[in-house]
């Protein structure tokens, strides 16, 4: 589990096949769980200065991994005694989402991102989100997009500063919602109280 709070910029050193070599100040265990632009993935060694970690044929299939290169955000899996300041993440990406359009203003920048339309239902006005593991808060939804509102800290201590339309960006949507569409999709009727459990179950 995670937070969507990147903890480190960290470098790509490379990446071949399923190995993605990361080279990061953050020393991990074997095993260790480390999201790598809000991809869960799992240390497997270790080497001076850094660590690698696999890609499943699942994750690869699912992430931008054209964005496996140079800066990274990277985020290791949060501890029992940590505070929960963004949202539930995963780690687990739903879907491949493409910039469209960035519109600056003077306290901070609209980030429209065009997703498909299995990833576009789980999105709510005013839930949250994970983009290449960023917990961001979402201002608006539209046919075929959503619109995020960054403030300057975020552009600056993340690498979204840099982002340019047309960029592929990892996208998760939040597990209490895919937890409550999917059982609404089951079953004809849910009550409050029901609903209400499951809320309260996380």
């Amino acid at each position: 589990m995670f937070t969507g709070l990147i903890r480190e910029l960290a470098e790509v050193g490379s990446l071949h096949d399923s190995s993605l070599k990361i080279r990061a100040n953050h020393t991990p265990k074997i095993g260790d769980s480390i999201a790598i632009n809000g991809a869960c993935l799992t240390v497997v060694s270790l080497f001076d200065g850094g660590f690698e970690v696999e890609l499943s044929e699942e994750t690869r299939r699912k992430v931008a991994t054209q964005n496996y290169h140079g800066r990274v955000h990277m985020e290791p899996a949060m501890r029992l005694q940590d505070r929960l300041e963004g949202h539930i993440v995963q780690g687990h990406i739903d879907g491949i989402g493409t910039l469209t359009k960035i519109q600056k203003h003077p306290m901070g920048s609209d980030f429209f991102i065009e997703a498909p339309s299995e990833v576009l239902r789980y999105i709510v006005p005013k839930g949250s989100v994970a983009i290449d593991g960023v917990s961001l808060t979402v201002n608006e939804v539209l046919s075929d997009s959503f619109r995020l509102t960054l403030i300057p800290h975020t552009l600056t201590s993340t690498l979204f500063g840099g982002y340019s339309i047309g960029r592929k960006v990892n996208i998760e949507t939040d597990i209490l919602v895919r937890s409550i569409a999917h059982l609404l999709g089951r079953r004809d009727s849910l009550s409050w109280a029901e609903v209400d459990s499951i809320l309260m179950s996380y």
